[in-house]
């Protein structure tokens, strides 16, 4: 017996499975992300891009960019390029570890040094150079015919004997680096070569000095002569320019860091030399990967060299810095009750001879000089003996956000004592976690007595700390001044000695601007501009 209990399977309608099918496929589409699907669809095979994230030095970020957008699909991930300043981005990677960029490309190496020393302590100290640009001394047609061009390439030395040339400031730009490991390579062989250098760098025209003044010369890498149709002066001796090295920072994912190191292969395909020359680049070897037609503008073959020894770096931003009285002064100034004590004969205190001869030996230092102002003496914030009065600054900034005026308006702390020990250490780890390259570093301790602080580190510990806070290649001095008859000069000249520094006392308070100003003189007669 036959029994038929519904329509033939055969003949049920599809549509519903097909449209729940398809409401399936939407949701899934929603879920898994636009990006997901068109991957799919596009046959490349990729569950999600891989993001590349890139600061690069705004020269070198326009070419990047270009590059990055021929990244195969098939290879899953994706690369942003910010173009931003070099000097920015090494103080932004020394102030954060956990934010940033995957990957970074500054226009030299000597810039990985420079961010180590802001704080990057994990950041690599070299990378893979992607291209290459000498540093020459750019100018324009009609100051390079004075020279005898085009009949002739030019060189620095006489451009440097013949024509104002500017220069960009070493701490921050590296422009400014290079141009002084040229001066310094160039001057290696004169008969005195630190005499040598300094007149060298004293040819050099910082922005305040040209008064309006346009150079006739300035430094300027290969790359972007030929992008602004200038002439370039080589230096004639090998040195190095600028290499662009491609570093993948520590905060890099796995998955980022294995990109962005596909990425770097593809930045050394030669089809990728091809587009660095197109912009005016030489491959890191220090050839074009193209050959480009003759051109009395640019040499085809300068002598390039490897990165510097890092002795050799600070050596030369040292000089540049006390050649142009270019300082970063950490000030501690003593607040103590004391100071209140009038100056028998001056008709002043102690405190308003100091605050007298402070001002006026801000004037002394250059505008571009940066200065904070600490005050200390015993408990003056909370605990601590010490707080921050005027945050450092240029001595321009100072002047201009009424630094002067806070100064003018410090007052001692009644009954307070003299918290010397803890203040200065806390001052000294200061100013050597922010030590800045191509500046005269100083920590400079004004005070009326001795240490009155009972629950302090002590001198023996202070001096044992301050020794190991030493860096040879990175001077810190202190430089102790004393006055009134409370005064302990062996404790300053100790604490002093132990960095490098010197101290400067009197037990006559109205001889402070006598001292201030010989102490001034130390400080700013660093060799090789002095001799000693």
């Amino acid at each position: 017996m036959h029994m038929q209990v519904g329509p033939r399977r055969g003949r049920r309608s599809h549509a519903p499975v097909v449209v729940l099918s398809l409401l399936l496929v939407i949701a899934l589409g929603a879920w898994w992300g636009v990006d997901y699907l068109r991957a799919r669809l596009a046959g490349n095979g990729c569950d999600a891009l891989t993001p590349v994230e890139i600061t690069a030095a705004p020269d070198i970020a326009p070419v990047l960019t270009r590059l990055a957008a021929t990244v195969p699909q098939e290879e899953c991930f994706s690369v942003d390029v910010t173009a931003s300043e070099s000097a920015k981005t090494a103080d932004a990677l020394g102030t954060t570890t956990s934010s940033g960029p995957d990957v970074w490309v500054p226009e030299s190496s000597t810039m990985l040094l420079q961010a180590r020393d802001s704080g990057a302590w994990n950041l690599p100290e070299s990378g893979q150079s992607v291209a290459s640009s000498p540093v020459v001394l750019g100018l324009p047609d009609e100051s390079a015919r004075r020279f005898g061009w085009p009949g002739r390439g030019l060189a620095w030395q006489e451009v440097l004997d013949g024509a104002p040339v500017g220069m960009p400031d070493p701490a921050r730009d590296p422009l400014g680096i290079a141009t002084l490991l040229g001066l310094r390579k160039l001057t290696e062989k004169a008969p005195d070569p630190g005499a040598a250098f300094t007149a060298a760098i004293r040819k050099l025209s910082v922005p305040e000095q040209t008064q309006g003044r346009f150079p006739a010369a300035f430094p300027a890498t290969e790359q972007a002569v030929l992008a602004r149709n200038l002439v370039a002066a080589y230096l004639g001796v090998p040195v190095q320019g600028f290499d662009y090295p491609y570093v993948v920072l520590p905060k890099a994912s796995e998955a980022s860091r294995g990109a962005a190191e596909r990425f770097l292969r593809l930045l050394l395909d030669p089809l990728a030399g091809a587009t660095f020359a197109d912009a005016g680049f030489r491959a890191p070897t220090g050839q074009f990967a193209v050959p480009r037609a003759q051109d009395s503008r640019t040499d085809p073959a300068p002598q390039p060299s490897g990165p510097p020894p890092a002795a050799d770096l600070y050596a030369a931003l040292q000089a540049w810095a006390g050649a142009n009285l270019s300082a970063r002064v950490q000030v501690l100034l003593d607040v103590s009750g004391s100071m209140a004590a009038a100056v028998p004969g001056a008709g002043k205190s102690r405190m308003e001879l100091t605050l007298q001869a402070a001002t006026q030996g801000l004037g002394l230092f250059k505008p571009t000089t940066e200065l904070g102002l600490w005050l200390f003496s015993t408990k003056l914030d909370g605990d601590k003996d010490y707080r921050v009065l005027l945050p450092m600054r240029t001595i321009a900034e100072q002047k201009t956000s009424g630094g002067v005026e806070q100064l003018q308006a410090v007052r001692p702390k009644p009954g307070g004592a003299t918290g010397l020990y803890d203040s200065i250490l806390a001052a000294y780890q200061n100013a050597r976690q922010n030590w800045k390259p191509g500046r005269i570093n100083l920590v400079v301790v004004l005070t009326d007595g001795r240490n009155e602080d009972g629950d302090t580190i002590g001198l023996p510990r202070l001096l044992e700390e301050l020794g190991k806070l030493q860096d040879p290649r990175k001077p810190l001095p202190v430089i102790g001044i004393g006055i009134g008859p409370d005064i302990d000069a062996s404790e300053l000249k100790q604490v002093s000695t132990a960095t490098g520094g010197d101290s400067f006392t009197t037990p006559d308070p109205r001889k402070i601007s006598d001292v201030f100003y010989q102490a001034l003189s130390k400080i700013m007669c660093q060799p090789p501009t002095c001799k000693n």
